[in-house]
């Protein structure tokens, strides 16, 4: 089954920080039982990352679902992708209003 695209969204806020998502319906295996592939992240104005979620790999041993935040990686719980897009823009704003608004 070729990939097909499910969500794809971004934004950028006037001091410039931005954020991005794509999630593609993949054929489910063991690198993506649930047949979904996803990655979702914020960029500061001068294009920093500071905050990803994304199940590419398993790389940093904390599970295949997990955010990356300031260098730091956490495993993160994924309880389908609606809730984890939601999960996802509510830390993008608060980080935007503690740290550009």
């Amino acid at each position: 089954m070729p990939a097909r695209k499910l969500f794809e969204d971004d934004d950028e806020f006037p001091e410039g920080d931005r954020w991005e998502a794509l999630a593609w319906d993949v054929s489910k295996s063991d690198k993506f039982p649930e047949g979904l592939k996803y990655s979702f992240q914020y960029l500061g104005p001068a294009d920093e990352e500071i905050l990803r979620y994304d199940n590419a790999n398993d790389a940093h041993g904390v599970g295949r679902h997990h955010r990356h935040s300031r260098g730091e990686v956490e495993g993160i719980e994924f309880e389908g992708l609606r809730s984890h897009i939601q999960n996802f823009l509510e830390e993008v704003e608060t980080i935007h209003e503690q740290e550009y608004a």
